[in-house]
Order: structure tokens, then C-alpha cells, then sequence
């Protein structure tokens, strides 16, 4: 088995001969370790795709995330101004509305005339004709939720859900179709087979177990629905303790379900199996950022020891990671995957 071969073998929950470990993300990493960033690429889609392709000879891994930190630019193409910090992530300087009614005017198609997302497009394009048999080839959005939120504001979001919630419904409902047209173009032409959704604001650290089955699980299930539709493999990954709300992401419709550090691993996957693919959930920050090597090697055990076997499995970290992250770190994660057996 190839690499790709061993993730969507464990996407059927079905057991390689060596269990998969992947970075969730890992963009703002693999421009910092590249010695670039996401604003000097805009417009320079060759540049992208050599950066990725460049990291994933070097490091090994599974699976490239194309657009992996440049979320906020789906809603930037819509007229959000956002703002570049160096290592970090691009964030936007205000929300793009404030009342939901102004999601009237404005145009889902701009995202496809936005220069970033072109940029992205074209280079994932480069990346799947270079790299797609051997690995897998993501492209990856915000959840609906999240980028809800993004849109309307965190707190404005918030407090709509407890005391406006069809204003909030709304502009959940609006952020789905603006996630859909983002992988739209790359799920029609066959160029990923998998789509990545980080949906951190469906955290239980943030919404209920309930607001999250009204608004959050809703445009999810549509969402992976449509993924499906088109062929291609799901991966959910939700931040935080979402410890009351486990069998609700199962129910989703991903192929695999990320989860954060905060969850007991081996409870997890007690839930999920037979169900869906568990993925996680070494620290990113303690371990792999603050770690050395051993440590590494110790809390990767350690999780697998917990899920893998059995099958339907991928070693992840319980987040992104961060740009600073040592090689040498990221190695021994993948290793200490490599070696293990049950």
C-alpha cells in the first residue's frame, strides 16, 4: 500500500499494514519551515505548489492540505479586509457583516474572481497532477459553523444563537454555500479526494450539545452529503472539548473525525468504532512544540496503544501545529507510527 491507499484504507475502517500519521493542516508550518509566507504567494500558484511538494518529499507525509491557514480568505473575497502576521495565519480586522440582513448583498460568486482563492485552486491543481497517486490530496475550509462565525463575528455569533437564532441559522446556512463553491471547481474536476473541515467555533467550548444538533451538525451532514456526492473522502476535525457531543460528529457523515487533545482518546474510540475513522490526538503545543523527541515518541505510543488497533485509526496531532514546530519532532511522530505494532 501507498500512503494514500493506507489513510482510505483506514477511512473504511479497515486496518493497513501500518497505521497512517498525518499532520492536521500544517500549513502556517510548512511556510515557516520553507522560509516563506502566505502573503508573498498570492498570485504565485507555481511558488505554492512547489513549497507543499517540496515539504511533503522532505518530510513523508500522507497528506497536503492546500489552503491549510489561508481559510480566512473565502471571506476576504467577499470584501473582509484581512490581515498578515509573518508566521501566523492571515485573520480577518473585522467581521464581514453585522446584521445578518446584509448577507443579501453579497455575491458567493466573488469568491471564484478572488485572486488568493485562484492562487490556491491552480496550485492544488499542480500539487494532485505531481503528487495525487502517491498521497492525498486535500483542500480545506472552515465548517459552515466557524465560518459563520468569521463572518458575522465570534460574540455577534454567539449571542445570536441564544437570542436571534434565525439570524444565526441564516448566516450558518449562507457560510455553507460559500464552503461548497470554495471546493466546488477542485471536487468536479477530480483534483482532490478529499475535502479538510475545521470547524473550531462547534467546539463544547464554545456552543451546546444542543445548539450545535439545531445549527452546527445540519450544515455539516449537508456538506459531507455533498462531498460524497462527488467521490471524494471527508475529514472533520472540531477543537476543544467535545466530549458531549462525540456521537454527534459520528453521525455527521465524515469518513474520519479529528479530535482534540481535551478528549479521552481511548473513550473515543470505544464510541467510534464500527462507525467512523478516529484521528488524534497528540498535544500539539506540549508535546510536539515544547517536547523533545522522546516525548514525542512516548505520547505517540501512548495514543496509539489506545485507538489503533483494530483498525480504523490515523495517528494526528490534536490540532495544527505550530510554524516552530522542530522537524525532528514532526519525525519522530511519523517513526514512532511507522514502527508500532499492536
Amino acid at each position: 500500500m501507498n500512503e494514500k491507499e493506507k489513510v482510505f484504507e483506514a477511512f473504511r475502517l479497515g486496518e493497513p499494514d501500518k497505521v497512517p500519521a498525518s499532520l492536521f493542516g500544517g500549513g502556517m508550518w510548512t511556510l515557516f519551515t520553507s522560509g516563506t509566507d502566505f502573503e508573498s504567494l498570492i498570485g504565485h500558484p507555481r511558488e505554492m505548489a512547489r513549497v507543499n511538494i517540496e515539504t511533503n518529499r522532505r518530510m513523508g507525509l500522507p497528506i497536503i492540505y492546500m489552503g491549510s491557514g489561508y481559510k480566512n480568505s473565502h471571506i476576504a473575497a467577499l470584501g473582509a479586509k484581512m490581515r498578515f502576521r509573518g508566521a501566523g495565519a492571515p485573520d480577518l480586522e473585522e467581521p464581514l457583516i453585522a446584521h445578518a440582513d446584509e448577507l443579501e448583498e453579497l455575491d458567493i460568486d466573488d469568491l471564484a474572481r478572488d485572486e488568493l482563492v485562484q492562487t490556491v485552486w491552480e496550485a492544488t491543481r499542480t500539487v494532485a497532477s505531481e503528487l495525487g497517486d502517491e498521497i492525498v490530496v486535500a483542500a480545506t475550509a472552515w465548517g459552515p459553523f466557524t465560518l459563520a462565525a468569521q463572518i458575522y463575528g465570534v460574540e455577534n455569533m454567539m449571542r445570536s444563537v441564544i437570542k436571534r437564532p434565525e439570524d444565526a441559522r441564516k448566516v450558518v446556512e449562507f457560510a455553507t454555500r460559500l464552503a461548497t463553491r470554495f471546493y466546488e471547481p477542485l471536487l468536479e474536476e477530480k483534483v482532490i479526494s478529499m475535502i479538510s473541515i475545521a470547524d473550531m467555533s462547534s467546539s463544547g467550548d464554545l456552543i451546546s450539545r444542543r445548539h450545535f444538533a439545531e445549527l452546527a451538525l445540519p450544515s455539516l451532514q449537508g456538506l459531507i452529503a455533498d462531498t460524497k456526492s462527488k467521490g471524494a473522502y471527508t475529514l472533520l476535525h472540531v477543537c476543544g472539548d467535545t466530549s458531549d457531543k462525540l456521537d454527534l460528529l459520528a453521525e455527521t457523515g465524515a469518513d474520519c473525525v479529528s479530535i482534540d487533545h481535551k478528549i479521552d482518546l481511548g473513550k473515543a474510540k470505544d464510541l467510534f468504532r464500527g462507525k467512523t475513522c478516529l484521528a488524534g490526538n497528540v498535544h500539539p503545543i506540549d508535546v510536539l512544540l515544547r517536547g523533545t523527541p522522546a516525548d514525542v515518541e512516548a505520547a505517540s505510543r501512548d495514543c496509539l496503544d489506545k485507538a489503533a488497533s483494530g483498525g480504523g485509526f490515523i495517528l494526528m496531532p490534536g490540532c495544527d501545529i505550530p510554524p516552530n514546530v522542530p522537524e525532528e519532532n514532526v519525525r519522530a511522530f511519523l517513526r514512532t507510527a511507522e514502527s508500532w505494532t499492536a
